[in-house]
């Protein structure tokens, strides 16, 4: 399908023919996303299937500020008729992809072959749940005994892979380029801290970029495999243009929505500390962290923010205990976030009506934008935009990718930001900034 943009729609004559099987010998997930073809998707996230796809049955791509609107409906036109057989709920077809931070996207540089938004249709799905692996093939007009005889010349192909083996070793790190010095943070930072104190802006969120050379090509269903066990609670995520070059993926711990029926379950993650070298003194970090009046505050901005995104579509909204959650390397403050939705709402409606959270954003969220666009010396591209999933129900999952990484041959560029409000210390903040590259780092190095 062509790609579409702000306010068309692709003709369509046919919709989706999909057939799934169960496997009875299947290769881990690593094996089958190194065995994908072009573009590779990968989805793993607490409380939910992995999903490992193959190829493209489907593309819907948009761009500009009506690029929600545009996905949903292109997608309510493919889903609205078809011959569909999943076998399992799991391993029903869906639509992987994301979209970019900002409204105004050039997808320029590293983010070459990324629109405004892009959601694919794998062509192969091989879906993790609950034990069983599951095997779909997904197609678009095509015959159904076609599709079935694809579905068996998958499973074949599949099951003769190996079960298991080695992960390899990290590319390693030759050299790293900050865009932004730390002299320009500073000023940066004051100029930011500078607004707030004058009643412009109440939060901000800026970021920076970390361009590494590496010793060799990365493989990234080894990375994503190492992230796996370091990182095993957060949402795992890869993303690829057509041609397969460029990949995105990176293990986020924030959610951004996920949409069940009418329930909805999203949450706050905002103020940040490291991990201490032992149990005692990492209690006593977050004990710090709790007390911080700086972190709460920027944490306690973030919770009403949400809160007051998700009214207009909510009939009651709950609010958790606030709570620490530790990461390998940092622990954050987090408070989760249910509400009950009034009517039936397609999940990129909350997508939408959700993004930029202030923890990625600020508040107000078109001043906090502006200063995002003026200050930093990169372009976002999807960092720190929805990735996830929805199908044909409007149900779905999507995190804010954080701790990510757009990786081409031996370059990859590494991204990061820090939330600003009136107390913001410059230095304090470029540490922490450091500190939530090494996810990535480390698995590069």
């Amino acid at each position: 399908m062509e790609s579409l943009r702000s306010g068309e729609a692709a003709p369509r004559s046919a919709g989706v023919v999909s057939r799934t099987v169960r496997l009875s010998d299947a290769p881990r997930p690593r094996a089958a996303l190194a065995d994908a073809d072009p573009p590779r998707t990968f989805w793993a996230a607490p409380g939910e299937a992995t999903v490992v796809g193959s190829g493209a049955a489907e593309t819907i791509q948009a761009d500009g500020a009506e690029r929600f609107r545009t996905v949903r409906e292109a997608a309510d036109e493919l889903f609205s008729f078809g011959d569909v057989h999943a076998g399992a709920l799991a391993a029903r077809p869906r639509l992987f992809g994301g979209f970019s931070f900002h409204d105004e996207h050039a997808g320029e540089g590293p983010w070459e072959g990324y629109p405004g938004a892009k959601f694919v249709l794998p062509r192969r799905q091989t879906t993790y749940a609950d034990g069983d692996v599951w095997l779909t093939v997904n197609a678009v007009g095509e015959e159904p005994a076609t599709v079935e005889q694809r579905l068996e010349d998958a499973r074949q192909a599949l099951q003769a892979l190996p079960s298991s083996g080695a992960v390899g070793a990290p590319p390693g790190i030759l050299s790293r380029t900050k865009t932004t010095s730390k002299a320009e943070w500073r000023d940066s930072v004051t100029a930011a801290t500078d607004r707030i104190a004058a009643g412009e802006l109440r939060k901000v969120v800026l970021a920076q970029a970390l361009r590494t050379s590496l010793s060799n090509p990365v493989s990234v269903p080894d990375v994503l495999t190492r992230l796996g066990t370091t990182y095993p609670d957060c949402y795992r995520f890869l993303l690829e243009p057509n041609d397969g070059t460029g990949g995105f993926f990176g293990a986020t711990p924030e959610r951004l929505v996920d949409l069940r029926g009418r329930t909805v379950e999203t949450g706050a993650l905002a103020g940040t500390t490291g991990r201490g070298e032992t149990p005692e003194e990492d209690e006593w970090l977050a004990e710090e962290l709790l007390a911080d009046e700086k972190n709460t505050h920027e944490h306690d901005l973030v919770v009403g923010a949400v809160r007051d995104q998700l009214e207009p579509h909510a009939a009651s909204i709950r609010t958790g205990a606030r709570r620490i959650r530790r990461l390998a390397t940092v622990q954050h403050i987090e408070t989760p976030i249910t509400a009950e939705l009034a009517t039936d709402e397609h999940v990129l409606t909350l997508v939408e009506a959700l993004h930029p959270t202030p923890a990625v954003g600020g508040l107000p969220p078109d001043r906090a934008l502006a200063t995002i666009r003026d200050t930093e010396p990169f372009e976002r591209g999807w960092y720190a935009a929805p990735v996830g999933w929805f199908d044909a129900a409007g149900y779905g999952s999507f995190a804010v990718a954080l701790r990510s990484a757009i990786a081409r041959e031996d370059v990859a560029t590494l991204f990061a930001g820090v939330g600003l409000v009136a107390d913001s210390d410059p230095d304090r903040e470029w540490d922490e900034v450091q500190l939530k590259y090494r996810p990535i780092l480390d698995e590069l190095e």
